[in-house]
Parts: C-alpha cells; structure tokens; sequence
C-alpha cells in the first residue's frame, strides 16, 4: 500500500511537471491542455487553477453515469494543478527554438511515465479518463471513438479561446498512446493487477 501511494503521487507530481513544461516550451500542448490554457487566456487565470477547477467540473459529470471517484481520482484533481504551476515558476522558458523542441519531447516522454505510474498505483482513473470509461460502460460505445470525440471537442474549443495549438499538439497524439502502453506494465503494482487486467477486458 505504501508503494502504491508513493507511486501515485510521484506519478501525478510528474504529470503536473510534464504539463508546466509543455506551457513553457510554446510549441503546442495535448488537447486537455490547450482547452486549460485558452480558459485560462479567457478568464485571466494560471493553467493550474484552471485544470483544479476543470477537474472538478469534470467530476460533476461522473453523476449521471454512475461513476465513483477513487483516492486518485481526487488526488488528481487537486495535485496536477498545483505542480504544473510550480513547474513554470520554477523553470524558464527557453529561448532558442532547439531548447524549446528538446523541452518539449521530454515533456511527451514524462507525461506517459507520469500515466503509467498514476494509473498504475490502482486507485482509480483521473476525472477526464473516468469520464470516457464511465460513458463506455454505460453506452456500450466504443473507447477509440468516446475518447477521440471528448479530445477533438476540447481541442476545438481550447484553439478558439486562444489555447496553445502546435506541433507539440501533434506530437502528443502520435507518440502518447504507443508510449503509455509501453510504460504502464512497469509500474503495475501487484495489488492493482487484476483490477486493471478487468479493466482492459472491459473496455476491449
């Protein structure tokens, strides 16, 4: 349980880490973010309270499709936000187009350690994952087409409230998936095996 909890909260530590540094390499972000950063242009407000309070609005949706958030579901609405500020107070943003490139792929490659870790811990998903499985398990829908459909709506809307769009942006939608697959099985921890395996059976 120990391992567990430390694996969570390094984990959700380094997605909120990953998310500063996507904003301060200006090349584009994944499309949740760009929703966050044109909200944030919009109501003047920082990424992190932006993501704090759309997680939290996210999770009014779990209402109606029956879903019950987990200790990682909530420790992911608050934590993400407060380290993804943290992260940009604390790291510059580079100046030459190399620095920005190379911040920018370590971000991509942190953000799947990061969900592997998280997810891996067993404690159930984050807000905006709860959500895609959660409409999964009560429609019967296909995941690919629930996720692409939520990802594509924020996207759109993120672009036209002045959200960072890029090629970060399309980076992240190629390599995320290939690379979360690759990373999750590392952090699996044994007591979250099988109700994960149950997961993925489900959700196939």
């Amino acid at each position: 349980m120990l391992r567990r909890l430390l694996q969570l909260y390094v984990g959700l530590c380094l997605y909120g880490i990953s998310t500063g540094m996507f904003v301060q390499a200006n090349l584009g972000a994944d499309p949740w973010n760009v929703f966050h950063l044109g909200v944030g242009k919009v109501f003047s407000l920082d990424i992190g309270t932006v993501m704090i309070l759309t997680g939290a609005l996210v999770l009014l949706l779990w209402i109606p499709i029956r879903q019950r958030p987990g200790l990682g579901t909530i420790s992911n609405v608050i934590v993400l936000g407060l380290a993804a500020n943290a992260t940009i107070v604390v790291i510059p943003a580079p100046e030459s187009l190399w620095l920005q490139s190379g911040m920018m792929v370590i971000a991509v490659i942190l953000n799947a350690l990061a969900t592997g870790m998280y997810i891996g811990a067993g404690f159930g998903p984050g807000p905006r994952d709860g959500l895609m499985t959660g409409i999964h398990a009560r429609t019967g829908w296909a995941i690919r087409g629930i996720r692409t459909t939520i990802e594509v709506t924020v996207l759109v809307i993120g672009y036209f409230l002045g959200g960072s769009v890029g090629i970060g942006t399309l980076v992240y939608a190629l390599a995320i998936g290939p690379l979360i697959q690759l990373c999750l099985p590392w952090f699996r921890a044994e007591s979250a095996v099988r109700p994960v395996l149950k997961k993925e059976k489900v959700l196939r």
